[in-house]
């Protein structure tokens, strides 16, 4: 078996059993680099987090406390989108059906504004879509978080990305697939940006890919019990499920 063989079989294996089947997360190794990769199916509850109440969550585990008053648990959840000091977002941002923060289509500093920047959207369906053709569109979003580079467009890895930088950090980012799975994905060492959609584009075959973050990228996944903290976070992303008391 070839090691590209063997990375799609761990990514596409079922389930283990015991494991919330709201969403599976597993790592690979993909061009001798380690990730995390999670994989969201169509239909789950997928939502946004930013404030409970009139202050920022700024952690999985204060979401999870406001969740659970309803009955609800985290099944996994991810760093969002970019944000400013006082986590207010940078970008669009829906949440319920709010917009919390306007679409922002011109360049600018930081890899916010290197353009092609782009929208994830919960609609109907899973969608990464380029900012500008967003603001053309306009599709009906649940949620949506608006970050930036693109890593992925139309099959095609962003034009200002070179395999030989050297700005090598942990990155997470997402896309969605042919089956419209959205596919989230964390580096596990320090990546650049080519090998990051790189990853998105030839092993997780999402035509389109959005980068979340590289100064602050964190994964809650209790499945492999997995709970990065640090200094709190602006807008975040999780599956929804509802609370049960079993153990593994």
């Amino acid at each position: 078996m070839t090691i590209r063989a063997l990375v799609l079989a761990l990514v596409l294996a079922p389930a283990l059993p015991g494991l919330a089947q709201a969403v599976t997360c597993r790592d690979v190794i993909f061009d001798a680099q380690s990730y995390t990769v999670c994989d969201v199916a169509p239909g789950e509850d997928l939502r946004l987090f930013l404030q409970g109440g009139d202050l920022p969550y700024g952690s999985f585990a204060a979401v999870d406390v406001d969740l659970a008053k309803q009955g609800k648990q985290l099944a996994f959840a991810m760093n969002a989108g970019m944000f400013h000091p006082d986590l207010a977002p940078v970008g669009l941002y829906i949440e319920n059906g709010v917009e919390r923060a306007r679409l922002i289509t011109s360049d600018g500093p930081g890899n916010f504004g290197l353009l092609p920047n782009g929208v994830f959207c919960v609609g109907e369906s899973f969608a990464v879509i380029e900012s500008r053709l967003f603001e053309q569109t306009r599709p009906a979003c649940r949620h949506a978080s608006q970050s930036g580079p693109m890593l992925v467009i139309d099959g095609a890895l962003h034009p200002r990305f070179s395999p030989a930088s050297g700005s090598l950090y942990y990155r997470n980012g997402l896309g969605v697939n042919a089956k419209g799975h959205a596919l989230f994905a964390i580096s596990n060492e320090v990546v650049n940006f080519h090998s990051f959609a790189r990853l998105f584009r030839d092993l997780l075959a999402t035509p389109n890919a959005l980068f979340l973050d590289g100064s602050v990228s964190r994964l809650y996944a209790p499945m492999l019990e997995r709970h990065d903290g640090g200094f709190p976070m602006g807008p975040m992303i999780g599956v929804v499920t509802d609370l049960t008391t079993e153990q593994d």
